[in-house]
């Protein structure tokens, strides 16, 4: 039986290291199902993400990315021959745009994939300020909510506030393992505990005993890592957007062979050849506790950070720098790009090594632009230099927020053409890189520990000052996070759908969840695409 050790503050279970934490895992995710009474912050934050992701996921495919429109194809060929107003059995669900049934697998798959193409929705870094055993550092997004609508489509007594709190659940389980095993230390991609996470929450949603989840735990861990190959190299391909899709296709997969009858690893957290015990050695116990939240403020969601726009999230501090620097002096209308000397950003490890790689200065593809500090900065600063009614704008506020919206980065500002703009490449030249020591890196993943400083050729030096706490950060209090939240549902919002009231009621749909019926979760993602004539890649 589920060992719990319960706080009265915070209502939470520790899954401890010397019991079987994968079939703990399955206990839990079926008891929060039922009892669980998450808080109605944490309810509106995880629906805040939720909406984020869906908007993401639809302006993709609008813009004919091309590992979301080949997975949603892949979903659409295999669609049950029921017909599109016949409910199929157990196994089927819906793609984001239509309203076919397929493989549920499938839509899983096509769904989270579009979710993560931009690199522009949640993020987590695994850090717990009230303890320092949780305090990994792993990252993850929110990729997975798709696992729950393919459940709830399949389910009639999932309702929408069931729904929303499936997804606080996935991301409890989720964003807790990530504070306490870091995957990348040991070059294993992230995706690996969201995996886990949508094993436990679609079982739970459909039925799962808590030995089918462990077995699919198990499975999962046994014969689907993932490693950081993904993401490795000079230009990345489909496979980085697409690494949290796959290894949740496989993870439910995993899951719905264990409800037939397939027996996957027993206890895998303490199998001495799993993942877990082979890179942090004990003498038999799993390498950590896992604290879970029951009821309350205090869930992991409440510590994952929102992306303003579309950029790597090691970024913000930089950008969020950038634009006070912009705000403040006002310089970009008083001086040209040729003006500039140069540019010089400090921040930490890992942002330094991943988003600063030398192999990242001269990106060719848009997955490889998304993840180059020097493109996503010289990109919004050309923008501030270059776009008139920014100008306009910069000479009547003295507020970030609006500087946020104005120079928010959409998916055209990481096209074919934009990543080889000659104003950008000029400011990219520019920008030099410098890792800030133990100083910055002792600061995350607490917070995102950034300046940056440009100096002109006149001699002036603009320097942002330390920045730890960016826009969008989950310890950020002072930026209207709402408002910049709904700028960018409104931009992605233009892309993805055809009309602006259409776009209205998709979003008020999604923002009500919660109220939604079974009936309505069936056609949730169900809108009217606005494709562009050709993929914005080429």
């Amino acid at each position: 039986m589920l060992t719990q050790t319960i706080s009265r503050a915070f209502s939470q279970v520790v899954l401890k290291a010397n019991k079987n934490q994968a079939r703990e895992l399955g206990e839990y995710a079926i008891e929060f199902m039922k009892n669980g009474n998450p808080s109605v912050k944490v309810l509106e934050r995880c629906k805040l993400f939720h909406t984020d992701s869906v908007f993401c996921g639809l302006s993709a495919l609008a813009l004919k990315t091309n590992a979301p429109t080949i997975l949603a194809q892949e979903a659409k060929s295999l669609a049950a021959k029921t017909g599109a107003a016949s409910k199929p059995k157990l196994g089927f669900a819906k793609v984001f745009g239509s309203n076919l049934w397929v493989p549920a697998t499938n839509a899983i798959v096509a769904n989270s994939a579009a979710v993560r193409e931009w690199d522009s929705n949640g993020t987590v870094f695994g850090y717990d300020a009230s303890s320092p055993a949780r305090r990994a550092g792993e990252f993850g997004h929110n990729d997975y909510y798709p696992v729950v609508i393919a459940a709830a489509q399949q389910n009639a007594s999932i309702d929408g506030k069931t729904a929303l709190k499936a997804m606080v659940l996935s991301d409890e389980i989720r964003g807790r393992l990530a504070e306490v095993f870091s995957l990348k230390t040991y070059k294993i991609d992230h995706v690996v505990h969201g995996a886990i996470a949508s094993i436990c929450t679609y079982g739970a949603l459909l039925g799962a005993t808590p030995a089918q989840i462990e077995s699919a735990i198990g499975m999962f861990v046994a014969h689907y890592i993932p490693f950081r190959a993904i993401r490795a190299g000079h230009q990345l391909s489909d496979s980085k957007g697409a690494s949290a899709a796959i290894s949740t296709e496989a993870a439910i997969k995993c899951l719905q062979r264990s409800m037939n009858g397939f027996v996957g690893p027993a206890d895998i957290f303490r199998n001495p050849e799993a993942i877990f015990r082979l890179f942090q050695k004990t003498k038999g116990d799993s390498p950590f506790d896992i604290t879970l939240s029951l009821g309350g403020d205090d869930f992991a969601v409440m510590g994952m950070h929102f992306k303003l726009g579309l950029y790597e999230h090691q970024s913000a501090g930089a950008l969020e720098g950038l634009q006070k620097l912009i705000l403040d002096t006002k310089f970009v209308q008083n001086y040209s790009i040729d003006s500039i000397d140069k540019i010089k950003v400090t921040a930490y490890e890992p942002a330094f090594g991943i988003i600063g790689d030398p192999a990242k200065r001269d990106p060719h593809t848009r997955q490889s632009a998304d993840h180059s500090m020097v493109y996503i900065l010289g990109t919004m600063l050309r923008k501030a230099f270059t776009e008139k009614s920014f100008h306009q704008l910069l000479s009547s506020t003295n507020d970030l927020n609006e500087i946020w919206k104005a120079l928010f980065l959409s998916p055209y500002d990481y096209s074919h053409a934009a990543v080889r703009n000659k104003d950008t490449r000029k400011l990219m030249a520019l920008t030099e890189f410098e890792h800030g020591g133990k100083e910055y890196d002792d600061k995350y993943p607490e917070g995102i520990p950034t300046r940056v400083q440009i100096l002109l050729k006149d001699g002036k030096n603009l320097d942002s000052q330390f920045v730890m706490f960016p826009s969008g950060h989950a310890r950020n209090a002072n930026c209207d996070l709402t408002g910049i939240l709904q700028n960018k549902f409104k931009q992605l919002g233009k892309i993805a759908i055809k009309d602006s009231k259409s776009q209205d009621q998709f979003y008020q749909q999604l923002n009500s969840i919660d109220t939604l019926s079974n009936k309505d979760l069936q056609t949730i993602y169900n809108c009217e695409i606005n494709y562009a004539s050709k993929s914005i890649d080429e």
